[in-house]
């Protein structure tokens, strides 16, 4: 009885293994290209998997940075008030020529694979989604330098910060 509890054991423990190696790559995607495109603070833009385009630091401002506030709540630190600079991620999207009433769902991602999803009427707030570059003046760094950048989304209706994707190096556009 012992041994066979043991063989179960180890191959649910390998079944398992294997689950999270298939995920793992899965989600890894191409970590040379994610690299490459956080060295060049750029952010590409797909719709069912075709790239659309590209956003580097010289576009994203150009489509009109802004100043604002959102409250930062970590689980490290307390809500704390900060100030950032960026730009709305519908404005991005609209100066590389898209049109965001043809698409029903946004999907950020970050170099680490984190993933947060908007809906429409998210994107289309004029005070919600932004792709932020600063943050109290500074630049937000890129992951390798212990920064939280170069891009980060912040969604300022978010109370909890629980939807902010720091390292955004792709946008995936849905249609349903």
């Amino acid at each position: 009885m012992k041994k066979r509890n043991l063989i179960i054991i180890g191959s649910i423990l390998g079944a398992l293994i294997i689950v999270v190696a298939v995920f793992a790559v899965l989600n890894a995607g191409n970590i040379g290209e994610k690299k490459e495109l956080e060295a060049d603070k750029t952010i590409i833009v797909k719709s069912a998997d075709n790239e659309i385009g590209k956003a580097d630091m010289d576009f994203i401002i150009s489509a009109g940075q802004k100043e604002f506030t959102a409250i930062m709540d970590t689980s490290k630190t307390g809500p704390k008030e900060h100030s950032f600079t960026g730009v709305l991620l519908k404005d991005v999207l609209e100066k590389m020529g898209i049109n965001i009433d043809d698409y029903t769902m946004f999907t950020v991602k970050a170099i680490d694979g984190y993933t947060v999803a908007f809906e429409n009427g998210e994107v289309k707030d004029d005070d919600n989604i932004y792709i932020a570059y600063k943050m109290d003046g500074k630049e937000l760094g890129t992951k390798a330098s212990g920064g939280n950048g170069p891009y980060q989304v912040i969604v300022r209706k978010d109370q909890f910060s629980q939807r902010w994707c720091k390292f955004v190096v792709e946008i995936n556009l849905a249609k349903q």
